[in-house]
């Protein structure tokens, strides 16, 4: 069974669970809503993210939200008295963001070739975008054939010259999907964003956010320095042009509840179950 399929039925419960969070699914339904047996529904998710079924139930309440926002408070605050300068942490993968100048930007990527490519992740098929500066762009797959993601690569960079190379897509994918309890430390990786000023410091707060610990909008618009600005930031944090490698799906509302993701409300709850479940024996 590959990622690809094991993503699809993790995200058919979480969709069930959010339909019915008002009753105690037991594992009985949540086999069935998977089309497996209770044995494979374990083996799911041991190999997801190396939780039991029950584990994964109790990631999904509300308490264990506001716990991972407890754990996040301090995170942001000693961000920014190193300036929010320096490279974001990503488990022990190192990102080096790089913003595009106006020049870059007003070019469009004259004279540039991109590497665009598919590949797998944990939470389905994604898009990875690589610049002569480093990764410039990761979506995750929601069209057929991926030719909405691939129009979107090429209208940020209009002018640049598309590569299609899937294997290379596949070896950044192994490197930027490692799991948070993955003890092997990472070369750095060079990502390049294009947004304005705004946009690129809210970008930057994010990766201090570590995984298994989550922020607010408000806490994260007073870490930026706009105390009051929790819309403006949330806008911000919805632009991200890097899905997970720029952890916006850390960011959720101050009452525990989700708030938005560009990428879904089932792949954001995805995202912070393999990110946050208790550690794995």
């Amino acid at each position: 069974m590959g990622h690809m399929d094991d993503y699809q039925r993790i995200a058919r419960i979480i969709r069930y669970l959010d339909e019915h969070h008002t009753e105690q699914p037991n594992l009985v339904a949540l086999a069935a809503i998977a089309g497996l047996s209770q044995f494979h529904l374990h083996r799911l998710f041991s190999a997801w993210a190396g939780i039991t079924p029950k584990d994964f139930l109790q990631c999904l309440t509300l308490a264990h939200a506001k716990e991972l926002l407890r754990q996040g408070e301090s995170v942001l605050d000693s961000a920014l008295v190193t300036g929010l300068s320096g490279p974001g942490r990503l488990h022990d993968l190192c990102v080096n963001l790089e913003a595009a100048s106006p020049g870059e930007m007003k070019t469009g990527g004259a004279g540039w070739t991109l590497s665009a490519g598919f590949a797998e992740s944990p939470f389905g098929r994604v898009l990875i975008g690589e610049s002569p500066r480093g990764i410039c762009h990761l979506s995750f797959v929601e069209s057929v054939d991926g030719g909405a993601e691939l129009a979107e690569l090429q209208a940020e960079w209009p002018r640049a010259r598309l590569w299609r190379d899937d294997a290379t897509a596949a070896q950044l994918a192994a490197r930027i999907f490692v799991h948070p309890d993955s003890t092997h430390p990472q070369p750095a990786l060079r990502a390049l964003v294009r947004g304005t000023p705004f946009q690129v410091l809210v970008w930057r707060a994010l990766l201090q956010i570590r995984p298994g610990t989550l922020t607010s909008y408000g806490r994260l618009a007073a870490a930026v320095g706009k105390p009051g600005g929790a819309r403006a930031v949330g806008q911000a944090v919805g632009q991200n042009p890097l899905s997970y490698l720029i952890p916006c799906h850390r960011v959720i509302r101050e009452t525990g509840a989700l708030g938005g993701y560009h990428w879904g409300r089932e792949r954001k709850l995805a995202l912070l179950v393999w990110e946050t479940a208790p550690k794995r024996s």
